[in-house]
């Protein structure tokens, strides 16, 4: 049999599936069809007229319903951002200037089996260029679902390409204004799916029932995605806009989100612990969402510890379109909860406490017998909740609003010292997809680890002779000798320079030869540093290389407003402090603040947004406590410690290296200049196992990283 041969084999098998397995209707191969539209308008209006809709509302909301499909004036994204609101929430239709506005409902979200299914293939597309997608799915004659099927020789990234192709303004663009769902699938490798202009990195594979092997993989996963109350339920409560990107739930959210459906529907708390990078703020906002338009008593109050964290999970939710209130006081927080509007807040838990407290338990006692008034049914969830869980102010909230249902957030394993509390305040787990499984499944990248002993290393005259080498490749031998004679080798200046200047001399290194992820400009790195005053030591000491221009210092000091610094300033006098006050008066020349922002903040946005878009313009970040949890840069692919650290912190910090960014970033490296981890056999564990609380199903919680150099 031909390779066209075994794709029709593989297409036909795919269409019997779809009419014997899951009913859809077979409406024929449409190559040499005329029409062909992703608004099957006789299919749409047939069903709509069956429900009863007048002639007058049909051709109102098919009217809208072309309107916002026209890719033409805004392009695909908000076409289809358009197009997916009135399937979500209906079309307001005014049939006539004496009746009031009515919503005709393109799609029937409580009874799927309502919904006309149906699939078409060869579906011929007219455009600047001709198209035809193997199959397309069809909701009440909206096309909502395309499938690409290669054979098992013909890599699924073909068939992803193609669809990311036919997307493109000069192809067919307009046809995807309606699309929900973007497959792609072969016999030998399965299936892929994403949604429009999802790139082909993070196309993303289902994973259910994994011991069931009755089936070809391609054939079992259509099953799960497409049956007609899934594919409704992914199409209703998991699709997501968030800030110019359509995305699609990893299987592990979907899954986490439908177990926390079941306790709040019970009214029950628990723990989702979702690990680092995995998406655990897109769960936040899916299952807010949820709750918000199925239960219309419902508030969420979204908790955090940390100022930048409830900055952005208000950018998270307000890129997702969900409008979010901070509250700026425990007394705002409350008087906003005693009314009946917003319905999403979110706030520091430090907004909870209250100063000059001496008898903490009598205080409880007596928050337990006034409690605060609050209108609604109150759904709390606490983000990095493992961090203060087992202090008081988890309890005060708790005294404060008895009523509530508390979610708490984590992506870091739970230790046994903080279980009792954790159970207490939260109760039980709700959803765990731990680190191990996130690296398995390829949502996040594993972790490899190098330890440095920095006097030592730079004690390597082969090790400074490549450097030297590498610095003065573009000389000619005779140059080279003589710069070399001047200078003498790079190892004597080492030797009488301080630990820092090692440091960067080795980081240095790394940017010039030694990472080729960063020697590409691909990749960029954060060092951590133990305090302020050596953030901006190491700030100034990368002036006087190539790195200068192309490295910021973003920590919690603000030159306006140094005493309120959160952070450890590592200043041991005055002159100390005035080496702080003058770098960062030297990094802020020049920067006009942003409205409602400090010139410290505008500076610090920059240059995230700079590290984050143009790795090349933005090399390395020199952090204390910042930007080490919930701060998501895939281009991130370093992170140096030269701070004492453990347990959560550790983790959340090296996990800012475990995003996903092409095939030339194979993991996130650790360079660890304390010497901070522990060996385990022929890995190196971030937790001790005697600390970690193992009482959750799955897999083992430990966090285990390879070692670079074996690696190698």
């Amino acid at each position: 049999m031909s390779g066209l041969g075994f794709e029709r084999a593989t297409q036909d098998r795919v269409l019997r599936l779809f009419q014997e397995k899951l009913g859809y209707r077979y409406l024929g191969d449409w190559k040499d069809r005329a029409g062909n539209s992703n608004i099957e308008e006789a299919i749409l209006s047939t069903t709509l007229q069956r429900r009863g809709y007048s002639e007058a509302e049909i051709s109102g909301a098919l009217y809208q319903l072309r309107s916002a499909a026209d890719v033409s004036q805004l392009g695909l994204y908000e076409a289809n951002r358009r197009v997916y609101s009135l399937l979500r929430y209906g079309v307001q239709v005014k049939a006539a200037a004496d009746q009031p506005t009515s919503t005709v409902a393109l799609i029937d979200w409580n009874n799927p089996e309502a919904n006309d299914f149906a699939i078409a293939e060869e579906v011929t597309l007219k455009g600047n260029q001709e198209r035809r997608p193997d199959l397309v799915l069809y909701v009440n004659g909206i096309a909502i679902g395309v499938i690409e099927l290669k054979r098992s020789r013909v890599s699924i990234g073909d068939g992803i390409r193609q669809n990311l192709s036919n997307q493109q303004p000069e192809f067919n663009a307009w046809f995807f204004a309606t699309n929900q769902l973007v497959l792609a699938g072969n016999d030998s490798e399965g299936l892929r799916y994403g949604a429009i202009q999802t790139p082909e990195k993070y196309f993303l594979s289902w994973k259910e029932d994994e011991a069931d092997n009755s089936r070809l993989k391609l054939d079992k996963y259509l099953l799960k995605i497409c049956r007609k109350d899934r594919l409704i339920e992914l199409l209703r409560d998991f699709v997501l806009f968030d800030g110019g990107i359509k995305k699609l739930p990893r299987v592990h959210q979907y899954f986490g989100i439908k177990a926390a459906q079941k306790h709040v529907r019970e009214r029950r708390g628990g723990i989702i612990w979702h690990t680092q990078g995995s998406g655990k703020s897109i769960v936040m906002v899916l299952l807010a969402r949820w709750i918000l338009a199925n239960n219309p008593n419902a508030r969420v109050v979204i908790v955090t510890d940390r100022d930048e964290l409830d900055k952005q999970i208000e950018s998270v939710f307000g890129a997702a379109g969900e409008t979010i209130q901070r509250s700026s006081s425990g007394k705002d927080l409350m008087q906003a909860l005693s009314q009946p509007r917003p319905r999403l807040l979110c706030s520091l838990v430090h907004k909870f406490g209250v100063r000059g407290v001496d008898d903490f338990e009598a205080y409880l006692e007596q928050l337990q017998a006034q409690p605060s008034p609050a209108i609604g049914e109150l759904f709390i969830f606490v983000d990095e909740c493992h961090r203060t869980q087992s202090g008081k102010l988890h309890r005060v909230m708790k005294a404060l609003l008895p009523e509530a249902v508390f979610i708490g957030f984590t992506g870091t394993p739970l230790l046994n010292k903080d279980k009792a509390t954790s159970l207490e305040v939260f109760g039980g787990y709700i959803h765990t997809y731990k680190f191990s499984e996130g690296v398995e499944d390829k949502v996040v990248l594993d972790l490899v680890y190098e330890a440095r002993d920095i006097d030592q290393r730079l004690s390597s005259q082969e090790r400074v002779d490549q450097w030297f080498e590498s610095k003065t490749a573009t000389l000619n031998p005779w140059q080279q000798r003589e710069l070399k004679r001047q200078w003498g080798t790079l190892q004597n200046v080492l030797s009488s320079r301080s630990r820092m200047e090692r440091i960067v001399f080795d980081i240095i290194h790394d940017f010039a030869v030694n990472i080729q992820r960063l020697a590409s400009q691909r990749g960029n790195a954060i060092l951590v540093a133990s305090s302020i005053y050596e953030a901006c030591r190491y700030f100034e000491l990368f002036q006087h290389t190539e790195l200068k221009g192309k490295c910021a210092v973003i920590t919690s000091y603000d030159p306006k407003a140094a005493d309120v610094s959160k952070e450890e300033v590592g200043a041991n006098t005055e002159t100390d402090k005035q080496v702080i006050f003058s770098i960062y008066q030297q990094l802020l020349s020049g920067i006009a603040p942003q409205p409602g922002m400090s010139r410290t903040e505008t500076y610090e946005e920059q240059a995230k947004q700079l590290f984050i878009s143009q790795p090349a313009q933005m090399k390395l970040l020199i952090v204390v406590d910042k930007l080490l949890t919930g701060f998501d840069a895939p281009s991130c692919s370093v992170l140096y410690i030269d701070k004492s650290m453990q347990d959560h912190g550790l983790f959340q910090a090296i996990c800012r290296t475990n995003r996903l960014d092409g095939d030339d970033k194979p993991y996130g490296l650790i360079v660890d200049y304390k010497d901070l981890f522990k060996k385990v056999e022929n890995a190196i564990s971030v937790y001790s196992s005697d600390d970690l609380d193992y009482s959750a199903a799955g897999p083992d919680p430990d966090v285990l990283l390879q070692d670079r150099l074996n690696k190698a």
